[in-house]
């Protein structure tokens, strides 16, 4: 299922759960669930973001309701919503492999020299005052757009936090011995 900016934002809003498994490899079960929920026909994208764009507010709290059913299906299945998140990066990932689509690399490259050359920039071009909000703005955007990217291509720092806990438990179990 695939769906518009606005679509996926009020998806993200009102079934965060379902809007993170939409376009992984639990999708088809995600999609179900919205169409359960707008009452549109299974598979029919383009119904499925109207209706969520024109959403009742029955509609939003039935899509609550499926988003909470989702996410105990998704524990009675053993799958946590870390997963989701991973399977979601994986599917990326997957799908760079098999297109060989360079556009992902392009990107990150043009980003990378973009980010830093905004903030070199910052020491050496004065800003008027009048620009300097948006400025920043912006520069605060694209590092987080880099920090992203960070993450896709050499891991997240969830990784690190949960090597952290596990050697903080390692650290109080030989203490406390």
């Amino acid at each position: 299922m695939s769906f518009g900016t606005k679509a996926l934002q009020v998806l993200q809003t009102v079934a965060p759960t379902i809007a993170l498994a939409i376009g992984g490899p639990f999708g088809p079960i995600a999609s179900a669930a919205v169409s359960a929920a707008l009452g549109t026909p299974k598979g029919d994208d383009k119904s499925a973001e109207t209706a969520l764009l024109t959403s009742t507010p029955d509609q939003l709290l039935a899509l609550t309701k499926e988003n909470d059913s989702f996410k105990a299906q998704m524990a009675q299945l053993g799958i946590e919503e870390q997963q989701l998140v991973y399977a979601d990066v994986a599917s990326a990932r997957g799908r760079e492999e098999v297109v060989k689509d360079n556009t992902p690399r392009i990107l990150a490259y043009l980003t990378t020299f973009g980010f830093f050359c905004a903030l070199i920039g910052c020491f050496f071009i004065p800003i008027p005052e009048s620009s300097k909000a948006i400025i920043y703005t912006m520069i605060g955007s694209l590092g987080t757009v880099w920090i992203n990217q960070q993450g896709y291509y050499f891991g997240s720092s969830t990784g690190s936090a949960s090597k952290t806990d596990a050697l903080n438990k390692i650290a109080t179990t030989k203490a406390g011995s």
